[in-house]
């Protein structure tokens, strides 16, 4: 059942994708950042009550209607679970720019990539020369690829729809509420008392969807990089995992890219020309620097591990429906 609900729910998400400005996930950030205004008053224990009410409810809904749904039927259950997987699953919900800033470098339009880009990242990109821009598009696909179909898909195996969901739920809040502008906790103390305007995220509120989230990515990052190992150049891939991802600030991407970089076979990570500086990050990866045939090697290694996902959860739905 579930390899048939996720194959059904990627078909009609290649068909007809969801649109990035779509009700459902824009209504979802704003009831996450109308949480975070009513909550956040630059304490630990307010970020923890936000996520609570921001993902347990709905989890619960999810996972309650799906045992009644399949209680009745079926196919009505199947169907179910390809709307929320169509949902909370996707790769066209991230890769409208990663194609655009692909098309925009094949053709040598390199201000429309930075634009693209500059979009997709919601940074200045307009100071970056062509390898960078393919560089850090490379790294925006494989971790928005993971947050986006790996992780999720890995909750779905393990607690069906609503495993999805509380992946994606837990995934944008960590995003809305921890990557977003951030305020001192002294400062957002001050402003509630005195009344004044929102001017971001107190960074003890953050601080439990950040660990929360870790938690839930824990296991789908390690076997998402797997993947990219498997399907790629595995040794490399291996070596820099071991040797690099320790290096990255957040540790599930730094898993992710050291892995996918060393898979490809090309540098990434490294410095950046922006906002009339130069930004220096670890370096990850091995071999080349990042060019536009490495945009295209990447889509190659996504889609490359994704067959391999669903090969082996086709298996073990067979081998369970066989028992």
């Amino acid at each position: 059942m579930k390899f048939l609900v996720l194959l059904f729910a990627l078909l009609v998400e290649q068909l007809r994708p969801l649109r990035r400005d779509n009700p459902l996930h824009a209504g979802y950030e704003m009831f996450a950042q109308t949480l975070r205004r009513q909550f956040d008053a630059g304490e630990y224990r307010q970020g923890v009550v936000a996520w609570l009410i921001a993902v347990t409810p709905l989890t619960v809904v999810v996972f309650v209607a799906e045992w009644l749904i399949a209680r009745v039927s079926g196919p009505l259950a199947l169907l179910w679970g390809v709307a929320v997987l169509y949902v909370t699953v996707g790769f066209r919900q991230f890769s409208y720019f990663f194609n655009e800033i692909n098309a925009a470098l094949k053709a040598g339009d390199v201000t429309n990539a930075r634009v693209q880009l500059g979009r997709w990242r919601a940074e200045d990109s307009s100071e970056l020369t062509s390898g960078e821009v393919a560089r850090v598009a490379i790294e925006l696909g494989l971790t928005a690829s993971h947050r986006n179909v790996f992780g999720p898909v890995a909750w779905f195996v393990v607690l069906g729809p609503a495993g999805a969901l509380l992946y994606r739920a837990a995934s944008a809040l960590e995003e809305h509420w921890a990557r977003g502008p951030m305020v001192p906790d002294v400062s957002m103390a001050s402003m509630v008392a005195t009344g004044a305007e929102d001017a971001g995220t107190s960074r003890a509120f953050a601080e439990f969807a950040v660990r929360a989230f870790a938690v839930i990515d824990w296991m789908p990052a390690r076997l998402t990089a797997v993947s990219f190992a498997v399907v790629g150049n595995f040794q490399d891939a291996a070596d820099c995992w071991r040797a690099q991802s320790r290096a990255w600030a957040h540790a599930a991407e730094g898993i992710l890219l050291a892995s996918g970089a060393g898979a490809l076979g090309v540098k990434l990570g490294g410095e950046l020309h922006e906002y009339g500086r130069v930004r220096y990050r670890p370096e990850l990866g091995t071999g080349d620097d990042a060019d536009v045939d490495y945009l295209t090697s990447t889509v190659g290694l996504i889609w490359r591990a994704l067959v391999m996902w669903m090969f082996m959860i086709g298996v073990v739905t067979l081998a369970h429906s066989l028992r």
